[in-house]
């Protein structure tokens, strides 16, 4: 997909007049839309009105990095920041306030350059009156991505007249723990400076610079193929205009089938599964998949008798929600630190009982974890099979004893007695609806059509993390309240029924 890329921006540079070029302009953030895909560039700006809706789990991600970021700022104090929603006014503020040397900082300083207007989320004075540019990231280390965005910065910048010392990236600390009283930014935050890896950058941002100029002044977006780049480093917010729905049967939904051969089966005119050639490469697991979809028949290996029989009664069938929060909340945590807030407990106390159900939601912003702890050691008891889906709950398991080393050996306790079903699943079972997929929410309703999450007010693990923080942030009335916390405790059942 790069390669076919680096030919499309070759085809096009040079097609359109210099003079043209310069007329066009570009925000930071849509310079960095086009070294991700230059079509979503083109869309963002001729056809805005085709991208999807955010969803909530977005928009919260989006806030998190605007907290993160106001929390920066607590690292130079004194700094000002440029308000204007307008552009020219922007740039004038920004230049009054570099002429100020009582300021020592100055946050979304902007910027205008060569057709690319900036906005620098803190741009700090020097002793020597030269700058240090920083950008903010809510993110716990360097991504590749975040080079163009530091990059394009440095670039407008310094061709607008500023003596830059240096750029650099500011993201979280994940060795920074909390002592549950205040944060301590300068801990908190990590700072790279990353001004060899953008002076080596400068030469491919203008290339790229020039090609996202000249896409934009076409008259119909670029015909790019998708791939990879769709989602990565975020999925495109036009993502569903350029894949529609692949058939139900088509080969990319083979359990973890590489791109590779997805596109050597496509070389030779093979899309759906039903065509795959009987000698052409598959791991076991795959070829079973495609088995199923070919005779549209489940496949359950005989030796899955034999592994269920290993569960000894009484059996508890678990699962935990969390939050994994940027800034941490109590003491111990560190930035992104899973938060459990949510238990489920299914019990059968033998083969034909009827299963009980036993639940935890912590319902206010005080800190769950000890009575989330204390509170399921209670429910399962010393003895018993644990029945989970994936490690997820192992590690959250591990995660409280290190808060809270009381429990240590309660946890200990438990974590012997945990079955991991997804292995089960995924070594013994085979539907022609998991689509490829061993997640939860393709097995449930395939094996079992009567349950489905569809039509749940809460239906993920994102939109549970979502519910329970706008529980806990109040102001809801007792209605409300009521109805987010059936959701949150319908859902987490549904997993463990």
């Amino acid at each position: 997909c790069r390669g076919t890329r680096k030919q499309i921006r070759t085809a096009i540079i040079g097609a359109l007049p210099a003079a043209q070029l310069k007329r066009m302009k570009i925000s930071k953030s849509k310079f960095v839309a086009g070294a991700q895909c230059l079509k979503r560039l083109y869309l963002q700006v001729h056809q805005p009105e085709l991208a999807g809706v955010p969803d909530a789990a977005a928009v919260a991600i989006m806030e998190q990095g605007r907290e993160v970021g106001r929390l920066a700022r607590q690292l130079f104090a004194g700094g000002v920041e440029v308000k204007s929603g307008d552009p020219e006014q922007a740039v004038r503020i920004t230049r009054e306030l570099i002429a100020n040397p009582d300021v020592p900082a100055i946050f979304e300083a902007a910027f205008e350059n060569g057709g690319v207007f900036v906005q620098v989320d803190i741009l700090q004075r020097r002793k020597d009156n030269r700058w240090r540019l920083i950008e903010v990231k809510s993110t716990a280390d360097l991504k590749e991505e975040h080079l163009d965005d530091v990059g394009i910065q440095t670039r407008v910048v310094s061709r607008s007249g500023l003596d830059l010392a240096s750029s650099c990236l500011a993201h979280i600390n994940r060795n920074y723990v909390f002592d549950g009283s205040s944060i301590d930014v300068r801990r908190f935050f990590k700072i790279r400076n990353l001004t060899r890896r953008v002076e080596r950058l400068l030469p491919k941002l203008t290339f790229q610079l020039r090609a996202e100029l000249t896409v934009l002044a076409m008259a119909n977006a670029p015909n790019l193929p998708t791939g990879r780049h769709c989602t990565d480093p975020i999925t495109c917010e036009f993502f569903d205009r350029c894949n529609p729905p692949l058939p139900n049967d088509h080969v990319g939904y083979l359990p973890r089938i590489r791109a590779s051969a997805v596109e050597e089966l496509q070389g030779i005119g093979v899309e759906s599964i039903h065509d795959i050639p009987e000698d052409f490469s598959l791991t076991e697991r795959q070829r079973r998949a495609c088995t199923s979809v070919q005779t549209g028949q489940p496949w359950f290996s005989a030796e899955l008798g034999e592994e269920l029989s290993r569960l000894k009664y009484p059996l508890f069938f678990m699962d935990f929600e969390t939050i994994n929060p940027a800034i941490p909340r109590f003491a111990g945590m560190r930035g992104f630190d899973q938060l459990p807030f949510l238990w489920s407990l299914h019990v059968q106390r033998q083969p034909d009982a009827e299963p009980e159900h036993i639940e935890f939601l912590a319902t206010d912003r005080s800190d769950p974890r000890r009575e989330f702890i204390n509170s399921l050691c209670g429910a399962l008891g010393e003895s018993g099979g644990i029945v989970v889906y994936a490690a997820f709950e192992s590690q959250r398991l591990s995660e409280l004893a290190t808060w809270l080393p009381e429990f240590a050996d309660r946890v200990e306790n438990i974590q012997r007695r945990l079955w991991d079903l997804l292995p089960a699943i995924r070594n013994h079972v085979y539907h022609p609806a998991f689509a490829g997929s061993y997640s939860l929410k393709y097995v449930l309703p395939a094996l079992v059509p009567e349950m489905t999450y569809e039509g749940m007010d809460v239906a993920n693990g994102q939109g549970a993390g979502l519910a329970w923080e706008s529980l806990i942030r109040g102001g809801l009335d007792q209605a409300k309240r009521d109805k987010i916390k059936n959701a949150l405790l319908e859902y987490c059942g549904q997993d463990t029924l």
